[in-house]
C-alpha cells in the first residue's frame, strides 16, 4: 500500500481510508484477520482440528485474498482435499499434519539457519514436523536431528555439531520428557521444550512430560503445552530472526 501512494499516484485519503478499514473479514462462521501479518510479522494460521473442511477451505481462500502464505495445522486428508479445490497451490505435509502454501517470489524466499528441531523417538515425529514446518514457513533454514531420546544417549551426543551451531533448539519428547533436560545441559542457547502424548498409562497423555520439562534442572529451558509444534516452532522462528547481540 506504502508502495502504491508512492509509486503509483495513490492519494492520501486512500490510504488512510484503506489502514481505518476492518481488519478482519466476516464469513459469518469466522472473522478473518487481515492485520495479523502487520502486527505480528506472519499471517493468521487456521488451527484445523474441529472445523470441517468446508469451513478450512473458505478461511484459507479468504486469507490468501490478502497473504502470500497460508498455514493450516491440524488438518486431515479431506481439509486438504477441500482446501486444493479452491487453491491449486497448495500442499500437504502429511506426517506434520499441516497445509501449506507460499506464493512468495524465490528471491523474498531467504532462509535463516539457526534453528534445530531434535525429537526422541519416532512417535514423536508429528509434532516434530509441525514444528518444522511452522519455522520453515516463517523464513527458518530448519536443522532436524530424529530418534536421539534418552534411551540411547550415544544417538544424541553423535549430534554435537548440530547442537552447537544452533541458535535456538527445539526438543520434543514423550515418555518420561528427559531430551530437553540433557539437550539444555549441553547447549548455550535457548531450548524450547514440547511433551507429547506418547507413552503408556501413567504418561497421562504426556502430563508426565510436561511436568517433567517445567521442573528440569537445567537451565535456558521454556516449555510449550502438549502437542503443541506448531507453538514452539513459531516461537522458534521469532528467537532466531533477532538480530545478533553485539559484544
Amino acid at each position: 500500500m506504502l508502495q502504491d501512494f508512492k509509486a503509483n499516484g495513490v492519494s492520501e485519503d486512500d490510504v488512510i481510508s484503506r489502514l481505518i478499514d476492518l481488519p478482519f473479514e466476516d464469513l459469518e462462521f469466522a472473522k478473518v484477520d487481515h492485520h495479523r501479518a502487520l502486527r505480528k510479522g506472519f499471517p493468521e494460521v487456521i488451527f484445523g482440528q474441529g472445523k470441517t473442511p468446508e469451513h478450512i477451505a473458505s478461511i484459507s481462500e479468504a486469507l490468501l485474498r490478502r497473504s502470500d502464505r497460508l498455514l493450516v495445522t491440524r488438518a486431515s486428508p479431506e481439509a486438504f482435499d477441500a482446501v486444493i479445490d479452491k487453491v491449486p497451490q497448495a500442499r500437504y505435509e502429511e506426517m506434520a499434519r499441516c497445509i501449506v502454501v507460499d506464493r512468495r517470489h524465490q528471491s523474498e524466499r531467504k532462509q535463516t539457519p539457526g534453528v534445530l528441531v531434535v525429537g526422541a523417538g519416532t512417535a514423536d515425529l508429528p509434532v516434530a514436523r509441525e514444528a518444522v514446518v511452522t519455522a520453515e514457513m516463517m523464513g527458518c533454514d530448519v536443522e532436524q536431528v530424529f530418534d536421539v531420546g534418552v534411551a540411547g544417549l550415544h544417538r544424541l551426543l553423535a549430534q554435537m555439531q548440530s547442537l552447537q551451531r544452533a541458535r535456538v533448539v527445539v526438543a520434543v519428547a514423550g515418555m518420561e520428557g528427559a531430551l530437553p533436560s540433557v539437550v539444555g545441559g549441553l547447549v548455550q542457547v535457548p531450548v524450547i521444550a514440547v511433551p507429547t502424548s506418547v507413552g503408556y498409562g501413567a504418561s497421562f497423555d504426556g502430563l508426565a512430560a510436561l511436568l517433567a520439562m517445567l521442573n528440569s534442572c537445567a537451565t535456558g529451558i521454556g516449555v510449550v503445552n502438549i502437542d503443541n509444534g506448531f507453538g514452539a516452532g513459531y516461537l522458534a522462528a521469532l528467537i532466531n530472526h533477532l538480530p545478533p547481540v553485539e559484544d
